[in-house]
């Protein structure tokens, strides 16, 4: 396998090429660029390299739009469609002077030109990049994502309990043998399947039961969303906060928590970077066998604070971040996990399409899946349709 470059060396020389365009590319720095194009075999070095970056290019855009051909028009992802203005790859902008291409770039998501240049140009150069290196890798490992059905989209119909019997048993056993009974569920909510496996479950993640880690979707000052509020965040406060015989709220855990940790940071008031993740205890959600709730630090609020921007390539960010957490835990803290619930991170207020979101979050549970299959995942979403595009999406080329 030929070693990869990293994801940041790749921005800095697609920035430079999306100036130049295509036909500049001779003029260009093009180390990481040509790493990745020999590692996908696109090229043997310095005499075909030119001709292998544009191939490889073309290909990373092609993953974006889901392995279909890129079109300019709304069908198409607009991650997509503003990568092939931005940097020449549509025909008719191939030779067209690097602002004419970000004007293109910026009608796609109906901004202007230098609002663009300033927030989304950034997240296309990104989200090319860790396609650029995902095409790489797959093509030197032999990998394909729809070679082996990694996601398994569950019926939401209940199944059989559990024994008692067996349900002690799978509690007491250390985490590399805590598997559940071929077959069993205990609910349509209980656990996920076995280490290795991503599984897809519509139901509200306050509903989760027996996973070790739920992560949760929050802004970049970690200010947890309403109770009464239909959100990720919402739900699992109102979930966690643990009540009195009259069912009133005595302990708003979650948030307190969070707010202890601010206050102990330094950072009360003030944001965190994107992609920061916390961890809290699970209050009243340690009934359901949850032992963990990481938040995820990924909308940054934008005007006045009532809409909310996310960043595509941040989610990549928090699954591995969220896994390295878990991992430290586990250890450090004598916690048995093995199995963490993910909800379609920055896909609500954040305005990420589904498709975006489903993508990238599974490029990246498959890469910790692969460093270290031991763990289970679960990626859960109250809509069946949403449900749907997860498992359509484990299957894009």
């Amino acid at each position: 396998m030929h070693p990869l470059p990293s994801h940041e060396s790749l921005v800095a020389e697609l920035r430079e090429l999306r100036r130049r365009g295509l036909p500049g590319l001779r003029h260009c720095t093009t180390v990481a660029l040509c790493q990745a194009a020999v590692a996908a075999g696109l090229c043997t070095g310095p005499e075909d390299e030119q001709t292998g970056i544009e191939e490889l290019l073309g290909a990373a855009v092609r993953r974006l739009a889901g392995g279909r051909p890129v079109r300019d028009d709304d069908s198409c992802d607009p991650l997509a469609r503003a990568a092939a203005h931005s940097f020449g790859i549509f025909a008719a902008r191939r030779g067209v002077p690097g602002t004419d291409r970000r004007k293109a770039a910026a009608a796609v998501y109906g901004v202007t030109t230098e609002r663009f240049r300033k927030s989304q140009e950034h997240d296309v150069v990104a989200e090319l990049a860790a396609a650029v290196l995902t095409v790489a890798r797959e093509a030197s490992t032999g990998e394909r994502a729809g070679r082996t059905p990694e996601v398994v989209h569950e019926p939401a119909t209940a199944a059989p309990a559990a024994s008692p019997a067996h349900a002690a048993r799978l509690a007491a056993a250390p985490p590399s043998r805590r598997r559940p009974h071929p077959g069993v569920l205990p609910s349509t909510a209980g656990p996920v399947a076995p280490a290795g496996r991503i599984t897809v479950r519509v139901c509200p993640i306050e509903e989760v039961r027996d996973v070790d880690v739920l992560v949760s979707s929050e802004n970049t000052y970690l200010e947890m969303s309403k109770t009464f509020r239909p959100t990720v965040s919402g739900a699992l406060r109102r979930a966690a906060a643990l009540r009195d015989a009259a069912g009133e709220i005595v302990d708003d855990v979650l948030s307190r928590e969070l707010g202890v940790w601010l206050r102990t940071q330094g950072r009360t008031g003030m944001p965190v970077r994107p992609g920061t993740v916390v961890a809290t205890s699970s209050g009243a959600l340690a009934a359901q066998g949850v032992r963990r709730v990481h938040h995820a630090a990924i909308a940054t609020p934008v005007g006045d604070g009532d809409r909310y921007h996310v960043s595509p390539a941040v989610l990549g960010e928090v699954v591995r971040k969220s896994f390295e957490l878990a991992r430290h835990e586990s250890e450090f803290l004598s916690l048995p996990m093995s199995s963490i619930c993910f909800p379609l991170l920055g896909s609500g207020r954040g305005g990420l399409p589904v498709e975006t979101v489903a993508r990238r979050l599974l490029d990246a549970l498959r890469e910790e899946l692969r460093r270290d299959p031991s763990w289970s995942v679960l990626l859960v979403t109250p809509e069946e349709s949403h449900a749907r595009l997860l498992t359509a999406a484990s299957s894009a080329p």
